[in-house]
């Protein structure tokens, strides 16, 4: 990965099976943040405990299967990015299905972290044009109005705080960050 630094992404591995989730976890160790799930509902409370950006996520499972957790996921507006990693031979019923990627196990430690590598950009990219959404918004009240004004109102607030939210998690995925820098160069005075 570009990024060399271990925290850059953070990866949730989610098995039934604790030897193949460890394996695959061990596969990643070193090379990003890793974090196991042995079941569908271990896996969505990391989910809701922590930022997670990738989710290596198996179909065939007791329980909540890979699909109900998908789905979950779904329903939850889970900002991040699933891979589904599994034996299921895939059908046309996966077109249905909202994940990023879909592997065949099994996987080797190559194609796990190139997989992993891959989803991090992409993540990265919709962050950063969230980000700027979000930023053009905040910037442009922020050079219109007075701090006092800001400070009194709600939504101000909250998109200021998204925008950091945002810029914080950008500058974690990005193997560049520098593009966020020349964002600030735009002149939103109006004349």
């Amino acid at each position: 990965m570009a990024n060399d630094a271990p925290d850059t992404v953070t990866v949730l591995v989610v098995d039934d099976e604790k030897e193949v989730a460890d394996a695959y976890a061990l596969r990643l160790r070193g090379y990003c943040d890793v974090e196991t799930a042995y079941g569908g509902r271990e896996a969505l409370s990391i989910v809701d405990e922590s930022t997670v950006d990738v989710v290596l996520l198996d179909r065939h499972m007791p329980g909540l299967s890979g699909d109900d957790v998908l789905a979950e996921l779904a329903d939850r507006g889970f900002d991040g990015r699933v891979v589904m990693v599994t034996a299921v031979d895939p059908d046309f019923g996966v077109l249905e299905l909202p994940f990023d990627d879909y592997l065949c196990k099994p996987v080797d430690r190559e194609d796990v972290r190139a997989t992993v590598d891959q989803q991090r950009r992409v993540l990265a990219y919709e962050v950063l044009g969230e980000y700027f959404s979000v930023e053009s918004k905040r910037a442009v009240v922020e050079s219109e109005t007075s701090a006092v004004r800001r400070r009194e109102h709600e939504a101000y607030s909250e998109i200021a705080e998204r925008a950091s939210r945002l810029e914080e998690r950008a500058r974690r995925l990005l193997d560049d960050a520098s593009v966020l820098d020349r964002f600030d160069s735009i002149d939103r005075e109006s004349l």
